[in-house]
């Protein structure tokens, strides 16, 4: 169950998917019985490309603090064990026609940053960045975080092999 209204991250990709024609149904705009009824933890978009699996999508936001984003560093790319658990029974639910995916949503913080010809998109007064790690691949290579707090991250070179800009998701 979709415990709160969408986050600004949340709302961010929302309107970029808006604007990129794709597709989409928001689990928090949504009263449909499998989602209020399960105890699984909710994912936030099901998104249909004319093309392709269909992909249940996990927002993440998170901000980025850098001044250049060659080399893909200093980008967080934890996520709770539980946010791991519930995409994954989402997946076996729905089925293999359907692929679960972290989107990861980066709020730029500063200014003045060489964004590396990759894609921002605007929205309000923020500027924002997508990438997006399929499930499985975060499964293989997710190490452990923080024990107490039940997190899970990607080594900083699997992060970088894995997330590719939201877009190819489309291609």
């Amino acid at each position: 169950m979709k415990e709160s209204a969408p986050n600004d991250y949340e709302k961010a990709f929302g309107n970029w998917l808006i604007e990129n024609q794709v597709e989409f149904v928001s689990t928090a705009d949504q009263h449909a019985p499998v989602f209020e009824q399960s105890s699984m933890k909710s994912f936030d978009f099901l998104l249909c490309p004319p093309s392709g699996k269909k992909i249940i999508a996990e927002v993440k936001g998170r901000r980025f603090k850098g001044a250049k984003l060659e080399g893909l560093s200093h980008l967080e790319c934890w996520v709770t064990t539980d946010d791991v658990d519930g995409l994954s029974l989402w997946q076996k639910t729905l089925g293999p026609e359907y692929d679960a995916t972290f989107i990861f949503a980066y709020k730029v913080q500063n200014i003045d940053v060489d964004f590396d010809g990759r894609e921002i998109f605007e929205f309000g007064d923020n500027h924002y960045f997508f990438f997006a790690v399929r499930l499985a691949d975060y499964i293989r290579f997710m190490k452990q975080r923080s024990p107490k707090w039940k997190t899970v991250t990607l080594p900083a070179e699997k992060f970088r092999s894995c997330a590719k800009p939201v877009r190819q998701l489309f291609a």
